[in-house]
């Protein structure tokens, strides 16, 4: 029986978090001893400790292994060798705490969350940081998208997962960076196709090398991807285009500046939407009714443009200046039905968005000694900007017959422009004190401010202009200690903050018009500890015990006319174990292994609405609720077999364990296990390297349910994964 009183358990429930604190102990105990043992045995055998390189947790170019975070970096082969190449997805199930799922809806970007953070957003990415080349993916609101990522022309993906996170700004899991590999000698054409199952295709080229214009030296790279698909289920056809380019032009004493351009057009991708159990148990490839009866669909649009100029101020000091500029178009047709659009305060079935946003970040790095050890220093400000106008329309057209058209853009019910901007200023700084420590600490203090301009006023639907603030300063610090040149052992705590988004705020629990301004920010305290082991080259392993506790998370209030509304609740907990493995232990043979346990509950008691038209909270969601969209344990492994020339294979398997769907937990997706396996030829002629694959995904052909909806309304929460697929490709690269 559950304590009457919130936010505080009882002695049941107590015991229960004490044994998963117990197992997770257990868990991280065991492994750092074994990562002992091996190290101690391997302490005297020759070590590296360079490997990937990251900037993500540092803003300067550190060995992964040095820092006190857990970060990743993955390379670009992973994403755009023997794969389809168009879903970030495709290249992170080994990086342990991540969830990466492709929802088979390009109508909606994928699904990310970092140790159980972001899991709850219905569409886009919530609560993670993304950028590419520094350029912010994600909004000043907090909501991002990873559909312009082009990965062609990607050089590697850094993920930062905990609290060092806080030195990004608005967001609690982490940050995932996509970089777009540098220009090199000598120059290089590419060339790529794949085709599979369902009708899915893909084509890209892309140039890369060092050019010269006159006296000057410059590199570049670029790459035009298209893909095309019929879907796996019905009504999910889409189409996208991917341009990414980018060029470096190096003026010696006088610094090096960067420019790039990424173009991304997604022209009405179809939204089957969402399934009722009943519905996937029946038939996984259907789609709801409604889709078909409303044509629910999105076209999106998106340019931007930036320039990164960096120049050495002396020996020991650097400026980099960023600034960007980006515009994005966004138009969706929803299943909202007519009889809900009858309100005067609601704003239709159709959403029209066009937004303009830009910025800029300028940082000053220095590099000295501190007591004669190496010392690091990073002062920096950043500016975001977001101008967003918002149209909304009614979904149908009834002419003077009567006659009813569904799915066609109606009469005008919303027109407002929403601005958002933040203004954040950090310092952060690192000191290697002994040769066996390392410290790193740092503070981000952000102001984020939105403003709300109503346009649409009538008799009865008056003004519902506005505006808020959140400010927040959000201090981080880490210690890595180097038990042997194989082991190093961490700790990190830190202090982040999410903003409700312009979504979020979009609609308020009363039924009336304009922005949801009572909302406050979400404040999380993170915390990890862990353990990093590198034997050699060729081994590297990872474990890290996490916990993360979230004051004014932000949940769903309401579900009526197709609109979600949002709300504070007291307390929430996310906490668990990662752990990784990436191992060539004999020549050709290539071992990955990623576990993720994350624990993620409600902590206090709060009222939720549950059915379409609710609009009083009247259902309780207890504390011990697991958050909905975080699976318990997810398990990946791969084995592969070969080298960059020759024939080459791999199977690999992945386990997600159960999912709730709702707040409630009263809907939830099942478990499941997939196998796949690929295979393929490399080989190199006079000028050519020629790559060929073929992959074949869900080998057993299992039903599963790949991603939910969480806390749909109309109880659609499940997006089906695709049955077994196939899929062959060749890539050519030609050096001249």
């Amino acid at each position: 029986m559950r304590s009457k009183h919130a936010g505080r358990p009882n002695t049941a429930m107590r015991q229960r978090s004490a044994t998963v604190a117990g197992r997770h102990l257990i868990r991280l105990g065991a492994v750092l001893a074994g990562l002992w043992l091996g190290s101690a045995m391997a302490a005297d055998a020759p070590t590296t400790e360079l490997g990937p390189i990251t900037v993500t947790s540092t803003r300067t170019a550190q060995p992964a292994f040095d820092v006190p975070a857990s970060v990743d970096v993955i390379d670009g082969s992973e994403f755009n060798q023997d794969t389809l190449g168009v879903n970030l997805s495709e290249g992170l199930p080994a990086v342990a705490g991540v969830l990466s799922r492709d929802r088979q809806n390009y109508a909606q970007d994928e699904q990310l969350s970092i140790r159980g953070f972001g899991a709850r957003s219905t569409f886009g990415v919530r609560g993670v940081r993304l950028y590419v080349d520094d350029i912010p993916a994600t909004q000043p609101d907090g909501q991002g998208q990873v559909s312009h990522f082009n990965l062609a022309s990607a050089d590697r993906v850094e993920v930062l997962r905990g609290p060092f996170s806080a030195l990004y700004g608005n967001s609690s899991g982490g940050v995932i960076q996509i970089f777009t590999a540098d220009g090199h000698a000598p120059p290089q054409i590419s060339a790529g196709a794949a085709g599979g199952s369902y009708g899915t295709w893909r084509t890209n080229i892309g140039a890369n090398g060092i050019a010269n214009l006159g006296a000057q030296a410059f590199d570049y790279n670029a790459d035009y991807t298209h893909f095309h698909t019929d879907g796996f289920r019905d009504h999910s056809r889409a189409q996208r285009d991917s341009f990414n380019g980018k060029v470096g032009l190096d003026f010696k004493q006088y610094g090096h500046l960067t420019l790039l351009l990424n173009y991304f057009s997604n022209p009405e991708a179809q939204d089957p939407l969402g399934l009722t159990r009943v519905q996937f148990d029946a038939k996984p490839s259907q789609s709801a009714s409604v889709a078909t009866q409303f044509n629910t669909r999105k076209s999106v649009e998106q340019m931007q443009g930036g320039a990164v100029y960096e120049y050495a101020l002396s020996d020991t000091q650097t400026l980099r200046v960023l600034g960007y500029y980006g515009n994005r178009q966004i138009r969706q047709f929803l299943s909202i039905p007519q009889s809900a659009q009858s309100s005067v305060f609601h704003s239709g079935g159709v959403v029209d968005l066009g937004s303009d946003y830009g910025g800029t970040d300028a940082r000053w790095t220095y590099r000295s000694l501190l007591a004669g050890a190496p010392f690091n220093l990073v002062a920096g400000l950043s500016y975001d900007d977001l101008s967003q106008h918002r149209r909304g329309y009614e979904n149908f057209v009834t002419d003077g017959m009567g006659n009813t058209t569904l799915g066609v853009q109606g009469n005008e019910r919303r027109d407002e422009i929403n601005t958002v901007y933040d203004l954040d200023e950090y310092l952060q700084g690192s000191w290697q004190p002994g040769e066996h420590w390392s410290l790193m600490a740092g503070v981000r203090h952000s102001q984020i401010k939105f403003d709300s301009k109503d346009h649409y006023q009538n008799g009865l639907n008056g003004d519902d202009s506005g505006r808020a603030g959140y400010y927040a300063t959000t201090p981080v610090g880490g210690v890595l200690y180097k038990l042997n040149p194989a082991l190093h052992l961490y700790a990190a705590y830190g202090e982040g903050v999410e903003t409700p988004t312009l979504n979020e705020l979009a609609y308020r629990p009363d039924g009336a018009s304009g922005l949801n301004f009572a909302l406050q920010a979400a404040r999380t305290n993170n915390a990890e500890v862990g353990a990093k082991w590198r034997l050699r080259e060729h081994t590297q392993a990872g474990v890290a015990l996490f916990q993360g506790i979230t004051r004014h998370e932000l949940v769903v209030a309401t579900n009526s006319g197709g609109r979600s509304t949002y709300q504070n609740v007291d307390r929430t907990r996310r906490q668990g174990v990662e752990a990784s493995l990436d191992t060539e232990f004999a020549d050709n043979w290539h071992l990955q292994l990623a576990y993720t346990y994350v624990d993620a509950t409600i902590r206090t008691r709060y009222l939720t609405c549950v059915t379409t038209g609710c609009t009083v909270l009247n259902t309780p969601v207890l504390a011990g609720n697991r958050i909905p969209g975080v699976a318990e344990s997810d398990l990946y492994s791969a084995l592969r077999w070969g080298g960059e020339r020759g024939w080459h294979a791999e199977v690999n398997a992945r386990y997600l364990s159960d999912v709730p769907a709702n707040d409630t937990n009263s809907s939830t997706a099942p478990s499941y296990a997939l196998l796949g396996v690929n295979g393929g030829y490399a080989f190199d002629l006079e000028h050519w390297r020629i790559r060929t694959f073929v992959q074949l995904d869900n080998l057993l052909d299992e039903d599963y349910i790949g991603s939910v909806i969480v806390n749909d309304g109309n109880g659609r929460f499940y997006e089906p994964g695709p049955g077994r697929s196939v899929l062959a490709g060749a890539s050519f690269d030609w050096k001249y």
